[in-house]
């Protein structure tokens, strides 16, 4: 149930969009909502997807043809509860289907590794050699012996 201050919208698609949408969903490990909310989220003036910004085009009758452009999300520094920060060299990226498995040298001889979605590694842009942190956040941690 939505709080107060939040609101439902549906709306409907073809059966093709509905797969396109599953698929995304499936292949980012992300749910439907999740995408609907960065896509929202990513509209603005200044940077409509070009599907979008050509449709505006038509509306206000503008026959100057546009640029090509990139388009992107503008993204705010990341601020994270975490207080296990710590600071590493990526040492092996191995991608997978869905998911990539990401090897981090914390110090010598002390590797942590932790599997993400491949989308995930590639909006990072790991790769080996690069700095990047491993953020900790664990409510359990079971320790046993045989």
């Amino acid at each position: 149930m939505p709080r107060k201050e939040q609101g439902w919208v549906t709306f409907q698609t073809s059966e093709e969009e509905r797969k396109i949408l599953e698929k995304f969903c499936e292949q980012s490990q992300r749910t439907k909502t999740e995408i609907l909310r960065e896509l929202v989220r990513g509209l603005n003036s200044q940077s409509l997807p070009e599907s979008l910004a050509s449709k505006h085009k038509e509306q206000e009758n503008v026959d100057t043809p546009e640029p090509e452009r990139e388009i992107s999300i503008q993204r705010k520094p990341l601020k994270v509860s975490s207080r296990n920060v710590l600071k590493g060299i990526v040492k092996r990226v191995v991608n997978g289907a869905v998911n990539t498995e990401v090897t981090l040298e914390i110090t010598q001889k002390v590797e942590l590794t932790s599997v993400i979605t491949r989308v995930s590694a590639e909006e990072l842009d790991l790769s080996e050699g690069k700095d990047a942190y491993v953020v900790i956040k664990s409510n359990d941690i079971v320790i046993a012996r045989d």
